[in-house]
């Protein structure tokens, strides 16, 4: 493999910096889900989240090429995405509204496994597809490059999300800075997506 050819060690360069940002604003999704379930469930909850991620950037990086050329497809996620948030701040407004029958014995929105397991499964959707894309574009030609980044976009989640989970029941208004994370990546996502999509429509 070509990994230490300049263009190699740019590319890899370049999707480092991608999956520090990305993959901390999947984890924010993942936590932000999890933090609303019991203890014993929030583990389960944020494995789920991760085995998703990865079936999911494993799916769209083994059809990268085709996925790049796929015009409205960012657009279509980032809409999936927004959706996912609105939902979520749903959750949240009702936890803080002083219902205690609401959240769970630690203060965040209460909600069932099957609850949150569906909505991180939406939002990876989304998120991987971004990732993937971002990535994929990124490392071009080289294909060991890609494979480094999708293993280390999964490792950076996995550490992340427990991390966010843990601090969004103890500080319970992160939850709406990890709200603002998440409608500020779908807003990205439509904007890149509607103008990729605009040409197309004259």
């Amino acid at each position: 493999m070509d990994f230490f050819t300049a263009g190699a060690l740019t590319a890899l360069l370049q999707v480092i910096a991608i999956d520090l940002v990305l993959a901390g604003d999947n984890a924010v999704v993942i936590g932000l889900a999890a933090a609303g379930l019991e203890a014993s469930q929030r583990h389960k909850a944020i494995i789920v989240g991760i085995l998703a991620a990865t079936v999911l950037r494993i799916l769209f990086a083994s059809v990268a090429v085709y996925l790049l050329a796929i015009v409205g497809l960012l657009l279509a996620g980032g809409l999936l995405l927004l959706w996912v948030c609105w939902k979520m701040w749903r959750e949240i407004r009702a936890g803080h509204g002083g219902d205690h029958d609401a959240t769970n014995a630690e203060g965040a929105p209460k909600k069932t496994f099957f609850q949150a397991a569906t909505q991180i499964v939406i939002a990876d959707v989304s998120m991987s597809l971004d990732n993937v894309l971002a990535v994929a574009g990124a490392a071009r030609e080289h294909p060991g490059v890609l494979v480094i980044g999708l293993g280390l976009s999964i490792a950076l989640m996995g550490i992340a999300a427990n991390l966010i989970a843990r601090l969004l029941n103890q500080h319970r208004w992160i939850a709406y800075v990890g709200l603002l994370i998440i409608l500020y990546v779908s807003l990205d996502m439509i904007h890149r997506g509607a103008v990729e999509v605009l040409p197309y429509m004259q």
